[in-house]
C-alpha cells in the first residue's frame, strides 16, 4: 500500500526539519560577520577556534616589500575594492622552516607558506557589543630575528580574546630582508640609517593598529604591545623608539628585556660595524650594488643560501638614533616582564638545551673564565663535589642570575618612573620522552595563549589551572596595569630593596631572587 500525498509530505517536513537541525550549526559556523571598515578597505572574517570569537586573518597593514620597497620602510597598503575575505592566515615573511627543532615542535613553528609580501597581520575580536572600547594586546613573536610567523599555532589568539579583550598578532621582516645595513641603503635614507626593518613593521603595524582597531571594538588608547624571546627584545626596543611613542600604554616581555640586560644593547652592533658586514654579504652574493642586490630572488636571503662565504650579516636591531633611541627610553609605561625556569643561559644548553655533559673539572674551567679571581668564592656559592653535582649547580648559578638580571633590569625601570612586575615561570610543561628540556625557553607561550593542549605534550589537568591563571593575569594588566584580580593570588608590584619575583606555576606566590649571598656576588658581574 503506499503511502498518502499527505503523510509523504509530512515525513518529507520531518526530514527537512533535521537536516535543518544537523546543518544549520554548521551553516553559521561558516557565515562570515559583518564586514568592518578598515582604512585599506572592507574585510569580513569568520567563526575562530573558540566559540564567540570572531577572527580576521591576513589584513594587510602594509604595501609589500619588494623591488624597490626591499630594505625600505614600510609604505601604507594599496587599498582594495569590494570585501576582502580575511579568512586565512597571509603568507609569513621570508625564512628557512626547519619543521621542527627541539625543543620545539611543530606548534611553535612556522608552517605556512613564506615569501616577501609578508606584511600582514591577525584580529581576534568577542562577540557582542561592549559598555565601552576594549583593551588591545598586540602580540610580536620571537626567533631570533630569522625566523618566526604570527599564524604559529600557540599564537592562537581566541581563547584570549573571549576573556573580553581584542588580540592582534603582526609578522615582520626578519633575516636578511628585516636587518639589512649597507652604505648604500643609509645613503638613500633620508635619516641616514639603514637595518631594523623589522622594528618599523611593528611601528607600522601599531599605527595600523591606532587608525583601525575602533572599528574591531577595540580601544586605541589602551593597547599592550607583548612578546616572547626577540619579540620581548622588540618591546624594549619599541620603548625606546621615538617613532613609537604613543601607539601603546603597557609592555610585556616575555624573556627579552632581561636579555638586554645580559648582553647589552649594543648587541646590534654599530651602524658602521652593520654597513661593513652589509657590503661583506653583497660581495658574497655577487651583488656589486643596492641595485643588484634588490634584483636577487628573495630565496637568495634565506638558509641555507646566505651561509654562502660565512658572510651571514646580523639581524638584532640596531641600536641607531632615529628608529631606537640613544639615550633614554621613550616610553614610560608599566611593564611586566619574566622568564622560565631553564630559560636561555639558565642550565649551559643554550636556547634549548639539553644542558652539556656534567664535568667537574669544565664546571671548575668555566668558573675560572667567568670570575677569574672571584671563581674560587662563586663555586663555594654553588658547589660540586662530583660530576655527579654538576647540573644541579649549573641550574642554580644560571636560574640565580637569569632572576638577579631580571631584578637589577626592573631597578632600571623603576628608576624611569615606570611601575613593573615581574615573573618567574616553573611549570615544567609534561613531556615524559624529554624531561631534560624542563621549563625551557618559550614553553609559558602556550599557557599565556590558552592554547594549552596542542602539540606534542602530554598535557594534564594542572596545565589547564596553570593557564587560565597567567591567562588571568595577562588580560589584567593589559586592561588596567595591574595583574591583580580576583581569585588569584596576590602578585606584588617591584619594590626597591625587596628582590623579589612572582613565581608563577603550579604554587604561585612571591619568591626571593636569590639568596642574600648569592644575590649580591651575581651583581658585582652585571652592566651597572
Amino acid at each position: 500500500m503506499r503511502p498518502s500525498r499527505s503523510h509523504r509530505a509530512r515525513v518529507g517536513a520531518f526530514v527537512l526539519a533535521i537536516l535543518a537541525l544537523v546543518v544549520a550549526p554548521r551553516a553559521r559556523d561558516q557565515v562570515s560577520p559583518a564586514p568592518v571598515k578598515t582604512t585599506g578597505g572592507l574585510v569580513a572574517g569568520t567563526t575562530a577556534s573558540v566559540p564567540g570569537v570572531t577572527a580576521f586573518l591576513g589584513i594587510p597593514y602594509a604595501a609589500p616589500p619588494v623591488g624597490a620597497l626591499r630594505w625600505r620602510e614600510p609604505q601604507p597598503a594599496p587599498a582594495w575594492t569590494g570585501v576582502r575575505q580575511a579568512t586565512e592566515f597571509g603568507t609569513s615573511c621570508m625564512q628557512a622552516q626547519p619543521g621542527s627543532r627541539l625543543p620545539w615542535t611543530e606548534e611553535y613553528m612556522t608552517q605556512n607558506a613564506v615569501g616577501e609580501d609578508c606584511l600582514n597581520l591577525n584580529v581576534w575580536r568577542p562577540a557582542g557589543r561592549a559598555a565601552r572600547p576594549r583593551a588591545v594586546m598586540v602580540w610580536i613573536y620571537g626567533g631570533g630575528f630569522n625566523e618566526g610567523s604570527s599564524a604559529v599555532a600557540v599564537y592562537d589568539g581566541a581563547a584570549l580574546a573571549a576573556r573580553g579583550v581584542v588580540v592582534v598578532s603582526l609578522n615582520y621582516r626578519v633575516g636578511v630582508l628585516g636587518g639589512l645595513a649597507h652604505p648604500e641603503l643609509t645613503a638613500e635614507s633620508p635619516h641616514k640609517v639603514s637595518g631594523n626593518y623589522g622594528i618599523l613593521d611593528q611601528v607600522a603595524a601599531l599605527r595600523w593598529v591606532r587608525d583601525n582597531i575602533a572599528a574591531f571594538g577595540g580601544d586605541p588608547a589602551n593597547v599592550t604591545i607583548f612578546g616572547q624571546s626577540a619579540g620581548g627584545v622588540s618591546v624594549a626596543m619599541l620603548m625606546r623608539s621615538p617613532l613609537a611613542r604613543g601607539l601603546f600604554v603597557r609592555a610585556i616581555g616575555m624573556a627579552g628585556p632581561g636579555l638586554i640586560g645580559a648582553s647589552g644593547p649594543g648587541r646590534g652592533g654599530t651602524l658602521a660595524e652593520r654597513e661593513a658586514a652589509g657590503v661583506k654579504f653583497a660581495q658574497a652574493q655577487g651583488a656589486s650594488s643596492l641595485a643588484e642586490l634588490r634584483a636577487l630572488p628573495a630565496t637568495t636571503f634565506i638558509a641555507p643560501a646566505v651561509s654562502k662565504g660565512n658572510a651571514v650579516p646580523p639581524a638584532w636591531p640596531l641600536i641607531d638614533g632615529h628608529v631606537i633611541a640613544t639615550e633614554a627610553p621613550a616610553s614610560q609605561v608599566p611593564v611586566m616582564v619574566g622568564f622560565t625556569a631553564d630559560d636561555i643561559g639558565t642550565n649551559g644548553g643554550g636556547l634549548g638545551g639539553p644542558p652539556p655533559q656534567p664535568s667537574l673539572a669544565a664546571w671548575r674551567a668555566d668558573a675560572e673564565k667567568a670570575w677569574g679571581p672571584q671563581a674560587a668564592a662563586f663555586l663555594a656559592l654553588y658547589p660540586a663535589a662530583t660530576d655527579a653535582d654538576v647540573p644541579a649547580a649549573r641550574k642554580a648559578a644560571g636560574r640565580d642570575r637569569t632572576r638577579v638580571t631580571m631584578d637589577r633590569w626592573a631597578a632600571s625601570q623603576v628608576q624611569a618612573s615606570r611601575t613593573v612586575y615581574t615573573y618567574y615561570f616553573d611549570r615544567v610543561t609534561p613531556w615524559p620522552e624529554h624531561p631534560e628540556f624542563g621549563a625551557h625557553h618559550t614553553s609559558e607561550v602556550p599557557y599565556v595563549f590558552g592554547t594549552v593542549g596542542r602539540g606534542k605534550r602530554a598535557w594534564e589537568p594542572v596545565d589547564r589551572i596553570v593557564s587560565d591563571r597567567m591567562a588571568s593575569y595577562f588580560v589584567n594588566f593589559a586592561r588596567t596595569g595591574d595583574p591583580n584580580g580576583a581569585g588569584l593570588p596576590r602578585w606584588p608590584a617591584w619594590a626597591p630593596g625587596a628582590h623579589v619575583t612572582m613565581r608563577l606555576g603550579e604554587a604561585p606566590g612571591p619568591m626571593p631572587v636569590a639568596t642574600p649571598e648569592r644575590r649580591a656576588f651575581l651583581e658585582q658581574g652585571l652592566r651597572p
